[in-house]
């Protein structure tokens, strides 16, 4: 009986030895790795019902930032708790256009609060809205009415709007920046909407978020703009699309590309994730409908495809 006790005292103090090594092993692993961060639009419905469980589901995870939307219903005092509580990081947020052309100190404020160093604009806009009416009351239409009508003029419109914000998000220690969707990639003569902006705007001003998912939609590969703008590149977004898709730079086109899982869809992000630079940071975002699981299930999947890589 003593010498049994003795043996588990014993077998008991190894196991804990394990497991402590275990640990110290797998946080130097992952103290190499980048921090995943995940676009919170991914889990919109969710984090709108249960702001504070949402956030320390994403957190248990493993995400350690995450990167705000500008459709959250939340405010700002509750997505401050949340993210103090979670342990989580906010770098990044999505703003509209119209809002930081109207209040922009207060948008800057706002990221300030956050502890953000990008301030992201997520769609272009156009100086007069009222070409692009539809009669509906459906704001979708008209944004993809806008989205598919927009012309160089109104490409250069925007690189101004962006250098003049930039220049004051600059002053405030913070960095302006732009993410694409697909329909920036129609042809426009010998160039397209995106390379227009990308020539237009001032590196120093604005900076770039690239959504690898849809520069994939819109039949491009994103290893050939990290490669070329290689300093422009700030942060991706990770998503993907079931494969067999038709390329297209119609927003919302139909039919339109279906959304799934990282690894289970048609982007390689291997290829991707070796041409980006060591300091880009990363966002999951991965599209609605959720056809296969819950969102909370999906943005997990993600998270193991990308650790498998050993980002």
């Amino acid at each position: 009986m003593q010498g049994s006790r003795r043996e588990f005292v014993k077998t008991s103090a190894v196991c804990a030895a394990c497991a402590s090594f275990l640990q110290g092993t797998r946080a130097i692993a992952d103290a190499g790795r980048r921090p995943l961060g995940l676009q919170l639009y991914t889990v919109g419905a969710d984090f709108d019902r249960d702001p504070f469980g949402t956030l320390h589901k994403v957190a248990a995870i493993g995400y350690r930032e995450v990167e705000l939307s500008p459709l959250s219903k939340v405010s700002v005092s509750d997505i401050k708790k949340g993210l103090s509580e979670s342990g989580l990081k906010n770098p990044s947020g999505h703003y509209m256009l119209p809002d930081l052309r109207a209040h922009l100190e207060e948008k800057i404020d706002t990221a300030k609060e956050f502890g953000q160093e990008f301030m992201i604009v997520t769609v272009p806009s156009v100086a007069d809205p009222s070409r692009f009416q539809t009669g509906s009351a459906n704001q979708t239409d008209m944004f993809r009415a806008m989205a598919n009508g927009l012309t160089l003029d109104d490409w250069k419109w925007n690189a101004e709007q962006f250098n003049q914000i930039g220049e004051q998000v600059k002053k405030a220690g913070l960095q302006l920046g732009y993410h694409n969707h697909n329909f920036e990639f129609r042809k426009m003569g010998d160039t397209t909407g995106y390379d227009e902006f990308l020539r237009l705007t001032d590196p120093e001003l604005v900076a770039l978020e690239l959504d690898c998912g849809w520069m994939s939609v819109a039949g491009l590969d994103p290893v050939t703009y990290l490669k070329k703008y290689p300093q422009r590149y700030r942060l991706l977004h990770i998503k993907d699309f079931q494969k067999g898709f038709t390329p297209t730079t119609t927003i919302m086109g139909n039919p339109a590309p279906v959304p799934t899982e990282l690894g289970h869809g048609a982007v390689d992000y291997s290829r991707i994730l070796a041409a980006a630079r060591a300091n880009v940071k990363l966002f999951v975002e991965q599209e609605p409908p959720f056809k296969e699981m819950p969102a909370l299930e999906a943005i997990k999947v993600d998270f193991d495809y990308l650790h498998k890589l050993n980002v």
